[in-house]
């Protein structure tokens, strides 16, 4: 199945979902779009997955420390109430918010993650690119650089915020910090491996990928 990320309902049997593309969106307007949706929704709602762009912007995690970021230099800096450290948003990262009822899947937040992290692992293998996970760091890595990054949130039972797998951006942003909170962390994005990958190309693989993971 080929999914297409243009506002439909996909009718899995196991998973009813709409799939949103926002665009390029301002951070600060989406993430409270998220909450009210959460805080909304009930038993009947369908879960939804949105993507997105987001101009430049820093975000700390609850766990956030500011002494991760060493010049922000003319980035705005946006504390959230996703889990995890700093990291950097930018046009040229896809990012998949993943607004799931967790408690009527039954699933937690670990199997969450590692539904996530599977299914960029698939998209990045479907390209001809090994990635990895990695032990105690939520996120997925090439040759050690991490290329996706995942900051989740749960409230009443439901899950918002999601992953961000840097496709073809400018990475000098994640000089000026530790990327969620590791000094030194390298980054990588995919156009860096593979030739000629956009974000419009990369998009409907993703969501394939993710339909399949939360279907299995």
């Amino acid at each position: 199945m080929r999914a297409r990320a243009n506002g439909i309902v996909v009718d899995l049997p196991s998973w009813p979902v709409r799939v949103r593309d926002l665009g390029l969106a301002d951070y600060t307007q989406v993430w409270h779009e998220m909450q009210a949706f959460t805080a909304t929704r009930d038993a009947r709602t369908d879960d939804e997955v949105w993507l997105v762009q987001h101009p430049p912007v820093y975000t700390l995690g609850l766990n956030g420390k500011r002494e991760h970021i060493h010049d922000s230099a003319d980035v705005p800096i946006v504390a959230c109430d996703r889990g995890g450290q700093v990291t950097y948003h930018g046009p040229g990262q896809l990012i998949a918010y993943v607004l799931v009822d967790l408690k009527r899947r039954n699933i937690g937040v670990k199997a969450l993650v590692a539904t996530l992290e599977q299914a960029v692992i698939g998209l990045l293998d479907e390209f001809g690119v090994a990635a990895t996970r990695r032990s105690g760091a939520p996120g997925v890595y090439v040759n050690d650089a991490k290329i996706a990054a995942l900051g989740l949130r749960v409230r009443r039972g439901c899950s918002y915020h999601g992953l961000s797998l840097n496709i073809a951006m400018d990475l000098s942003p994640f000089d000026r910090i530790d990327p969620c909170g590791y000094r030194g962390l390298q980054v990588t994005q995919l156009s860096a491996l593979v030739a000629g990958v956009d974000i419009a190309s990369v998009s409907p693989h993703l969501v394939e990928h993710l339909l399949q993971q939360f279907a299995s």
